[in-house]
């Protein structure tokens, strides 16, 4: 294309962290997607890749980029993996990546998205602010894929109450599909409806008592939080009417001795430990992984010739647990207050 500025650019990225961006690039927008098994695990190789009719490659150019750790992606010099592994770090690398990316392609003119899954949407709203502020690098859009922006709403911590309230239409749903409800609605939309309505009503009132809810008003919200998540009114009851999201997948189908999915809930899996109270692992993670590994290894190495001696890292060990969640707060210019003239 001899005029770029009418070819999009895409930078596209999963989020972790710690993540590679394969699961972007083989089962979404890639030229190419593994096939596998739906809601079940994938059975051993060979694996089959196809065509991907829903990538973007017509529309655009994909630039699907591994963070440090990831991927092909390297530490040089005497630099470590690790030192890149923060909310900051990440973002300065990343951008130091796009930037130099645009400039030895010419593709300054070209318009530009970003495109995150996850810790992704997270990155993106940092990112795309760095790249506005310290290269004066426009995008014409970013793309939130699974969006976290607020990790609050997903941290079970003791005294946050939120998570419980805006899990329970994911529970709910769940719980449909499992097929473990003391009464299986016909309609799922009417029946999680409701079950929003609940929680952001009923329960959420509920939990905003704390200590002054009464022992009638909490088995009320007992019983009607059972009929929405599957759980048992002992365990709810027990829980003080607060079950995270490990609980949940260890709880919902325990009596059939089996895990459910993190990811991806309609995946189940044997339950390694029956008095477990977390899940132990995530059936959908295992379901798939190896199946997306061997593909795109077979893929990058045979028909991109690319990476033949170097190992894919699909995620980084040990970023999670060590990442650096500090970000520094932006600048201010120090301007004073308009006076009070009363």
């Amino acid at each position: 294309m001899k005029d770029v500025s009418q070819r999009p650019l895409a930078f596209l990225y999963n989020g972790g962290p710690g993540s590679s961006s394969i699961w972007l690039h083989m089962g979404s927008f890639g030229p190419k997607r593994v096939v596998t098994t739906d809601a079940e695990a994938t059975p051993p190789p060979p694996y089959r890749l196809v065509d991907n009719s829903n990538s973007l490659l017509d529309k655009a150019d994909l630039i699907f980029i591994d963070p440090v750790g990831t991927g092909f992606s390297r530490a040089l010099g005497k630099a470590k993996n690790q030192d890149f592994w923060g909310v900051d770090e990440d973002v300065k690398s990343l951008a130091q990546f796009i930037g130099s990316f645009v400039s030895r392609n010419n593709r300054w003119n070209s318009p530009k998205f970003l495109i995150g899954e996850s810790y992704g949407t997270f990155r993106s709203v940092a990112l795309v602010n760095y790249l506005q502020e310290h290269d004066h690098m426009d995008f014409n859009g970013v793309v939130l894929i699974s969006s976290v922006l607020d990790l609050g709403t997903i941290s079970f911590h003791p005294g946050q109450d939120l998570p419980y309230i805006l899990y329970v239409p994911s529970y709910a749903a769940t719980a449909w599909y499992h097929k473990v409800l003391q009464s299986q609605p016909a309609d799922l939309n009417t029946f999680l409806a409701d079950a929003r309505k609940f929680a952001a009503t009923e329960y959420a009132d509920a939990l905003m008592k704390g200590a002054k809810l009464s022992a009638r008003e909490k088995a009320a919200v007992v019983k009607k939080l059972a009929q929405f998540t599957g759980l048992s009114e002992d365990y709810i009851s027990k829980a003080n009417l607060r079950v995270n999201l490990p609980q949940f997948r260890e709880e919902l189908q325990r009596s059939r001795g089996r895990t459910t999915g993190r990811l991806d809930a309609r995946f189940s899996g044997p339950s390694y430990d029956p008095l477990a109270e977390y899940a132990g692992y995530d059936p959908q993670s295992t379901a798939v992984s190896g199946a997306f590994t061997a593909a795109f290894n077979t893929y990058i190495r045979e028909e991109l010739k690319f990476g033949q001696n170097l190992r894919y890292n699909v995620s980084a060990e040990g970023a999670g647990r060590n990442w650096d969640w500090k970000h520094s707060a932006g600048r201010g210019f120090g301007f004073p207050g308009a006076p009070n003239v009363e």
